[in-house]
């Protein structure tokens, strides 16, 4: 199984589906649009997965804010479990979020940790394109 990407995410996913009975992956932004998916999801559903996770995680940080009496929360993950297994949402610091579908033999245990090291990836990446990109302006 393999990524469709509309931007350069297939490391971030192709390691989230080397865990058994994981079915499919979206990267998304955290508004809801696309920038990866696996094969398992055509266009369409993976932009539903999408616009659906980007709800969830909107539903999710406001729930946990309001049981805090606090004006914010930040969600740290989102586990939802079904009859037909379990949905992972992590967001990342960086305004994208990873979403994952394993059936109902999935060990839930591995696939957060695969997840979670993926977002930590992710945002050492994203760090140190941030880095080279200050120290070119400042060399500019």
């Amino acid at each position: 199984m393999t990524s469709r990407n509309t931007g350069d995410t297939a490391w971030v996913l192709e390691p989230i589906l080397q865990v058994p009975h994981v079915l499919a992956a979206v990267m998304l932004t955290r508004d809801g649009l696309v920038t990866g998916h696996t094969d398992a999801l055509s266009q369409a559903s993976a932009e539903r997965v999408a616009a659906i996770t980007s709800t969830v995680q909107g539903a999710c940080r406001t729930a946990a804010a309001a049981f805090a009496d606090a004006e914010r929360a930040e969600v740290r993950q989102v586990v939802v479990e079904s009859d037909l297994g379990y949905v992972l949402i992590v967001p990342t610091d960086h305004g994208t979020c990873v979403a994952a579908y394993g059936d109902g033999e999935v060990r839930l245990d591995l696939l957060a940790h695969r997840v979670h090291s993926q977002v930590a990836r992710l945002g050492e990446k994203a760090m140190a394109a941030a880095v080279r990109g200050a120290d070119d302006d400042a060399t500019a």
